[in-house]
């Protein structure tokens, strides 16, 4: 359960770092409120999460996917330019990811 937490609070990172840039350094709105609320949000379950998780793994998962669902987000929403290069390190981000959860130094 402590891990699901993490994924949701990474997803929501992404949510609070897309929200960050359209809300234009804090002069739009909304944008800013959903940055709030996001931010909050993950801040919040991720706090719930290192309870029962060691700190480096969850940590680094959760920047994990905040990072990599951020730069997809870039490139497919927002007109970020998509390269091989950063496909490829997204693609190593998530390896990193995977290789952390798989080392057992996790509960």
């Amino acid at each position: 359960m402590a891990w699901l937490l993490v994924v949701v609070a990474g997803l929501l990172e992404t949510g609070f770092a897309v929200c960050l840039k359209l809300s234009h350094g804090f002069t739009r709105l909304w944008p800013t409120i959903a940055f709030a609320a996001f931010a909050l949000g993950s801040f919040g379950l991720l706090t719930l999460a290192l309870k029962k998780l060691d700190v480096g793994p969850a940590y680094a998962v959760w920047t994990g996917i905040g990072a990599a669902g951020t730069a997809v987000y870039g490139m497919v929403f927002l007109g970020d330019v998509a390269s091989t290069l950063k496909i490829v390190s997204i693609a190593l981000v998530i390896l990193g990811v995977i290789g952390l959860q798989l080392s057992g130094s996790a509960h």
